[in-house]
């Protein structure tokens, strides 16, 4: 068996994968109206949010055009965060869309930081845009304080959030937190393959419709479509009953389940790290993802040949550094279909390919986690 490790896509269960396999409908018809019809609110508890949620047959990447181009006109200012490889690629989309990006430097190490988003306000900054959990990083940023900051400064901007790898493993509240646009996708937290993009909005975003140009990306016809049950295009049909089955997976656990699930993985993969005696890349434990955790290696070891000797090996993929990031850091990600005896499986691979390798590491590091896991488990 393969131990696909990566922060995305993640491994599909078995029940996912049989929902998809059933035969295709046809998408104009009534039997796929009520599939719609279900769905979409269902969808909606995840972003925990009461308005529109729009789903693309699309990438995330898609979903981050979406957010913009729905939302801007030509030439307007956005103000963004080096949290990242993702945060760097959705601003160099901004720029490409012909937005004017203030972009905030940054070490890769840390989330936004919300004192530096009132301090790059401007009078002319139309929306701030967040990566929630960056994926390259193991790095959160903390949106109910971002969201603090622009309300203290009275700031009209919307605010655009990045939930890519956050969406459905950890916790995230579009209404409450105020959140004008989420982007999210399917192949993380959700449990399923590429191939679907969504945008949570909210009623500000909605009513300040940009002058960028769009067509299949443009909202209104997806809301507008949807209200029946239907979209304006040829949907992923087998793709969203997946997601039906995904998120009946998710209610059977209990949202706060889910994410508590998520929380619980991730400090024991920390745990095993620190016996192992080396360091996650995120420097601020308020800022800890639950989806994934980026591990730095030592001066003089190369990440990207421990991924090597662990794949070969033990047939385990682990996530790549990226960018900047590039043979320093390997990433383990923990979030989606996943429980204790996978966790437990996949840091013993680790600690194995670790001394394999050639790294100075110490000795217990799984049984650290495994001690967490069994002192706070059911």
């Amino acid at each position: 068996m393969h131990f696909l490790q990566i922060p995305g896509p993640t491994n599909v269960p078995g029940r996912v994968l049989r929902a998809m396999a059933r035969p295709t409908i046809d998408h104009r018809g009534p039997e796929f109206a009520e599939l719609t019809l279900d769905l979409l609110p269902r969808l909606r508890a995840v972003f925990q949010t009461r308005h529109d949620v729009v789903v693309y047959a699309s990438s995330g990447t898609g979903a981050w055009e979406a957010a913009l181009v729905n939302t801007l006109s030509p030439g307007d200012r956005v103000l963004a965060f080096e949290t990242g490889h993702f945060a760097t690629l959705w601003c160099q989309m901004a720029a490409r869309l012909g937005l004017e990006v203030d972009f905030v430097p940054g070490d890769w190490r840390h989330g936004v930081d919300p004192d530096l988003v009132a301090e790059h306000l401007t009078e002319e900054t139309a929306a701030v845009m967040v990566v929630h959990n960056e994926t390259s990083t193991g790095v959160r940023s903390r949106v109910p304080e971002i969201r603090a900051a622009l309300d203290r400064a009275g700031h009209p901007a919307l605010l655009l959030v990045d939930t890519i790898s956050s969406l459905g493993s950890m916790d995230y509240r579009h209404d409450e937190w105020g959140v004008d646009v989420t982007v999210g996708c399917s192949q993380k937290g959700l449990m399923l393959p590429p191939g679907l993009g969504f945008n949570a909005i909210s009623p500000k975003a909605l009513a300040r419709p940009g002058r960028m140009l769009r067509s299949y990306w443009d909202w209104r016809p997806m809301i507008a479509a949807n209200l029946t049950g239907y979209f304006p295009h040829t949907p992923a049909t087998n793709l969203l009953y997946g997601l039906a089955e995904a998120l009946t997976m998710m209610e059977e656990e209990g949202l706060a389940q889910v994410f508590a699930r998520h929380d619980r993985h991730a400090e024991a993969t920390r745990r095993a790290v620190r016996a192992w005696g080396l360091e996650v890349l995120c420097a601020d434990p308020r800022e800890y993802s639950s989806a994934l955790t980026a591990v730095m290696t030592p001066p003089g070891f190369d990440a990207d040949e421990v991924r090597r000797v662990i794949l070969e090996r033990y047939d385990m993929s682990l996530g790549a550094g990226l960018g900047r990031l590039s043979g320093q850091i390997f990433r383990i990600g923990h979030l989606g279909h996943f429980n204790d005896l996978m966790l437990a499986g996949t840091l013993g691979g680790v600690e194995m390919g670790l001394r394999a390798a050639g790294l100075p590491i110490k000795e217990g590091g799984v049984q650290h986690a495994l001690a967490y896991l069994a002192e706070t488990g059911a």
